[in-house]
């Protein structure tokens, strides 16, 4: 079968390559045991669910589901090794429904003849379309396999529901500085998978470096280590802080544009805005921007945001908003930059009203339950004769007949719904002045 070839192709090039010290030190440096795993305290840590499970060999299916580098992988790989089945890594982007079926049916002969199960680990799960993933639905129920997926992905999104009932979900958390810098000082010292044959140390301000530098990515924390160490100088025995920086290419950030990253981050903007937080509304507006993400979307989100949560409290607000568009749409970037966090600044630090939101859902409730109730005849427009003899426009008034350019107890609504109010000044702002006004003149004349 062409995924066995494979396999038996593979599998001792890349042991040779382990045993050689030619694979990245971030591969050599993979857990055997649970006790090599950094991080993940919540799920492997003493008296926890997996840790118990692990022991006891009664690991059910999984979905491991956690930024990149946090040790999707390596939990996968310690669990298959932990317990008595076959590790067959599958992965969702070279692999297909076709070299699925093969290994299925490996799976199904391995439990038969040897009685030993298989742990199925795919990675990048999400990557497979919800059809494709429900191949992996009757073999899972049968027993054959034990499946183990890693996504980056927020599973309710990227995950077939069908699926996702079957498995047991599990979030990893992006590493902190203290793991990383205890997983690349024991990489230092590794003499068998490790650097330790190079006899270099490292002060502890250049681990730490290296730890903020990865964003919780132990991958990405041994890969800088790996380059630092391998550009010392000739004699040099003590990695600094100095040799770090200049092993260390341009620091990308940890975001996704097109994924729940993006969703998070926009959300801690509007967030950060609506609470009166400009110093964390421009670094959330500048984590988008410098990202890589599209301006235009990020304007978009703030004209809307000065009417939804800014609304008559300033409505300046809503003209910031779109100046800040179109000035943005006539210099692009990266002066564009300006416009958009001078808006930004601007909308997290004025008055806030939903007032106009709330409007809005009071309107179309109206509207859900009484339905389109008919215009009274006195707002309707008389045109002909014959309207005017079937009643439009009697007993409409001029408002600028009136003092005030106002006609009082007036009502301009549905019969139905006199007497209702849609919307509902706040006390925010120019909309406190509104509010007074509105209460002055919807007063019933005193007879």
């Amino acid at each position: 079968m062409a995924a066995r070839r494979r396999e038996a192709l593979v599998q001792p090039t890349l042991l040779a390559a382990k045993a050689s010290g030619s694979a990245p030190l971030a591969d050599r440096m993979r857990p055997r045991a649970l006790g090599d795993v950094v991080g993940q305290r919540h799920l492997i840590g003493e008296g926890k669910w997996l840790a118990d499970a692990i022991l006891r060999d009664r690991v059910p299916s999984l979905l491991l589901w956690g930024p990149p580098g946090a040790g999707k992988t390596s939990l996968a790989h310690v669990i298959a090794g932990s317990t008595r089945s076959e590790f067959v890594p599958f992965s969702a982007v070279l692999g297909g429904v076709a070299e699925l079926r093969e290994i299925i049916d490996a799976a199904r002969e391995r439990l038969a003849y040897q009685g030993r199960r298989t742990t199925l680990f795919v990675d990048e799960i999400h990557r497979f379309n919800k059809s494709q993933q429900d191949a992996f639905l009757p073999h899972v129920e049968a027993g054959t396999i034990t499946l183990i997926g890693a996504t980056t992905e927020n599973p309710s999104f990227s995950v077939n529901a069908a699926v996702l009932s079957r498995c047991k979900v599990l979030r990893l958390h992006a590493l902190d500085e203290d793991d990383l810098a205890g997983l690349l000082a024991r990489a230092l010292s590794d003499g068998e998978r490790g650097l330790g044959a190079r006899s270099v140390t490292a002060a502890p301000e250049a681990l730490r470096l290296i730890a903020q530098s990865a964003s919780g990515d132990a991958r990405r924390a041994l890969g800088l280590l790996e380059t630092a160490v391998t550009l010392l100088p000739e004699g040099q025995a003590t990695l600094e802080p100095d040799d770090v920086k200049r092993g260390a290419e341009e620091r990308t950030l940890l975001y996704d544009k097109s994924g729940e990253e993006h969703y998070n981050v926009s959300s801690a903007l509007i967030k950060a805005m609506r609470g009166n937080d400009p110093d964390a509304a421009i670094y959330w507006l500048l984590r988008m921007l410098d990202a890589g993400d599209d301006p235009l979307f990020l304007s978009r989100r703030l004209i809307i945001f000065a009417s939804e949560d800014v609304g008559n409290a300033d409505p300046r607000a809503l003209q910031v908003a779109v100046a800040a568009d179109d000035a943005f749409r006539r210099v692009g970037l990266p002066e564009g930059v300006y416009p958009l966090a001078h808006a930004c600044l601007y909308l997290a630090s004025c008055p806030k009203s939903n007032a106009v939101k709330r409007a809005i859902e009071a309107t179309r409730a109206s509207l859900a339950e009484r339905g389109a109730l008919p215009v009274p005849m006195k707002l309707r427009n008389a045109v002909t004769p014959l309207m005017r003899d079937e009643g439009y426009g009697q007993g409409y008034q001029y408002a600028h007949d009136f003092p005030g350019s106002h006609v009082a107890g007036e009502s301009y609504l549905p019969d139905e719904l006199v007497g209702r109010r849609l919307y509902q000044p706040s006390n925010e702002g120019l909309e406190k002045q509104i509010r007074e006004r509105l209460e002055r003149i919807n007063r019933r004349p005193e007879k």
